[in-house]
């Protein structure tokens, strides 16, 4: 493909701020057109349901670049209007104000959506979720008035979610389906180290547990949960919890509505190759929406600020003729409480998990190895330890696991093999 005149962004989360500024330092002096439903300029999430929510973290820190960065690269912002359609034949996309606008190469970075509970009930007023400024802006009133909550969902959000609520004094129920908490992002060692620190931080888990209605005169009084067996069907053991306010966070879905209308590849999420290119193309796609291959763990979609930002950049070298595929090592970090945690690589797939012992309370780390490859560390307030990690599964290289179990040796005297 010549090189675009005319680039189009759709969404505007981390990617598109990255999009941006990786398009004009790499030369385009071509058009930008950045298309958002919401009215705010892009903003990074992850502070949402834990500072921002705590009322440490004020909105206008969010935002990922000040608005004199779009005005200064010459970014044409369209704010609070939605992509009615895609028009790959003509090269040009409909907004929600009537207005086509053509492109060269169109990038969607239209990210995820909440997934939203499925029960009596789920309409009620205090019923709420977190991904957006919004969500939020509308949650905070609601827990200053609240004596007690209820959290659907024992993922990163939920956790979280439950962590700044209990710093807010409210009493706090967290209901999670699976047995185990985190049972999709991270190893078992690793969630019932979190699972220790909500209990000892007064909160009251629920694992095998679903939602089967939410209750109340015109608001939430009140939560109806049940018992799952081993294959999450809902079995006869049922009780209400008494709660002022629900915040789901289930997880999310990806934004692939406009790429399927368009015709493109999907999967879950927008299917691009190594270098974010759809199978138009002139059409490109990352961050949380893209559906993409990666050397060691296949065919995935990764929801964090590090995929974001490196597949934006690998988007604009593509588009601008110099393409280096992505394959970077996912990281993710999560605060709860007094522990940050921060994991290196993905736990799918290991066969051995070992523990190192942390210097401080609330620290340590877990190493995942599968068929000796060191895959994954999770280190809990312990940074040396997820440096070291990271460092080591970039370098494809394995250290010996008794030798990470063994605390009298530093880290940086283990042999990596």
């Amino acid at each position: 493909m010549a090189h675009p005149e005319r680039i189009v962004i759709v969404g505007a989360g981390h990617a598109s701020a990255q999009l941006c500024e990786s398009l004009r330092k790499n030369g385009h002096e071509g058009s930008i057109t950045l298309v958002g439903e919401e009215t705010w300029l892009p903003y990074q999430r992850p502070p949402l349901s834990k500072a921002y929510l705590l009322g440490d973290f004020e909105r206008e820190r969010l935002f990922v670049k000040p608005r004199t960065f779009y005005d200064d690269a010459r970014i044409d912002l369209r704010l609070g209007i939605r992509v009615e359609a895609i028009d790959r034949a003509a090269r040009t996309i409909r907004l929600s104000d009537g207005a086509d606008v053509p492109y060269d190469a169109l990038a969607l970075l239209t990210g995820a959506r909440v997934r939203p509970l499925d029960c009596p009930g789920a309409g009620l007023s205090g019923v709420h979720y977190v991904r957006g400024i919004d969500d939020i802006d509308g949650l905070m009133p609601a827990v200053e008035g609240a004596g007690s909550a209820v959290v659907v969902g024992g993922g990163y959000i939920g956790l979280e979610a439950a962590a700044v609520l209990r710093k807010r004094g409210l009493a706090v129920t967290l209901l999670h389906r699976s047995p185990r908490l985190l049972s999709r992002v991270a190893s078992a060692e690793t969630a019932r180290f979190i699972e220790t620190l909500h209990r000892e931080e007064g909160v009251d888990i629920r694992l095998g547990t679903t939602i089967s209605a939410i209750e109340g005169t015109g608001r939430v009084e009140r939560v109806g949960i049940e018992k799952t067996n081993a294959d999450h069907v809902a079995a006869d053991t049922q009780e209400e919890i008494p709660a002022d306010i629900v915040v789901a966070g289930i997880g999310v879905l990806p934004n692939q509505s406009l790429a399927v209308a368009a015709g493109l590849t999907t999967e879950d999420g927008i299917a691009v190759d190594e270098t974010c290119r759809t199978d138009d193309p002139a059409v490109f796609a990352a961050g949380d929406v893209a559906w993409h291959p990666h050397g060691h763990w296949g065919d995935i979609r990764l929801e964090s600020v590090q995929n974001a930002l490196d597949q934006a950049k690998a988007c604009a070298a593509a588009m601008l003729g110099d393409p280096v595929p992505y394959d970077a090592t996912p990281w993710f970090w999560s605060d709860q409480y007094d522990v940050k945690m921060q994991s290196a690589g993905l736990p799918q797939g290991y066969d051995r998990a070992v523990w190192r012992e942390g210097e401080k309370p609330r620290s340590g780390s877990c190493w995942l190895y599968a068929q000796d490859r060191l895959i994954c560390v999770e280190a809990m307030n312990d940074p040396r330890a997820y440096m070291t990690g990271k460092r080591w599964i970039e370098a494809g290289v394995s250290p010996d696991p008794d030798a990470i179990v063994n605390v009298a040796t530093p880290l940086k005297s283990v042999s990596a093999a």
